[in-house]
């Protein structure tokens, strides 16, 4: 018994009308097996192309905590006190016996919006700042990151002075200090 390849001509073999006069297709089950291809590799496309900004602001989040508590560490093995501050471009740790120049944000359009807790001291026109160390255990603090391009989207930043730096839900303010039981 012959069989032969869905779509090929032998399939009739000129025994229906349909084949007799040379009009060929595609059946019902090819045409859903295509579709449903399709649909799969674009539903695909779509989740690789996630917020990419939301992407980069966690990103930047992630590395501004492992920074803080590089230097929060440091503050603590050097005992002196060491201060991050935001820049226009970037941040800067000072008070570190190795000089860390300015660091540039990983993405140009990357804001501080809010540093926890205020200074009183600072005037509204200079940028935020956080101290380090080096007590072991410092009050708690936070830093609000946005994007320029996606104003809505923030990362906060935040420690409640005992646990290490961690991103937090941006709605957060900084975490309560931990309570320990006697």
């Amino acid at each position: 018994m012959r069989t032969s390849a869905a779509g090929s001509p032998e399939r009739c073999m000129g025994r229906h009308p349909i084949c007799a006069k040379g009009q060929r297709g595609f059946t019902l089950i090819e045409l859903m097996v295509v579709v449903l291809i399709v649909a799969l590799a674009s539903g695909m496309v779509v989740f690789s192309l996630r917020d990419s900004q939301g992407i980069a602001l966690e990103r930047e989040g992630q590395r501004l905590a492992a920074l803080l508590e590089y230097a929060r560490a440091q503050s603590r093995l050097q005992g002196t006190p060491v201060r991050w501050r935001a820049t226009r471009n970037g941040f800067a740790l000072d008070g570190l016996n190795k000089p860390v120049p300015e660091q540039p944000w990983l993405s140009q359009d990357t804001r501080v919006l809010d540093v926890l807790p205020r200074n009183p001291a600072m005037d509204s026109t200079s940028l935020a700042a956080l101290a380090l160390g080096p007590e072991p255990v410092l009050p708690p603090q936070s830093v609000l990151l946005a994007s320029g391009q996606t104003p809505g989207n923030t990362v906060r930043v935040a420690t409640d002075g005992v646990r290490p730096f961690a991103i937090v839900p941006a709605d957060a303010a900084a975490p309560a200090p931990a309570v320990r039981a006697p």
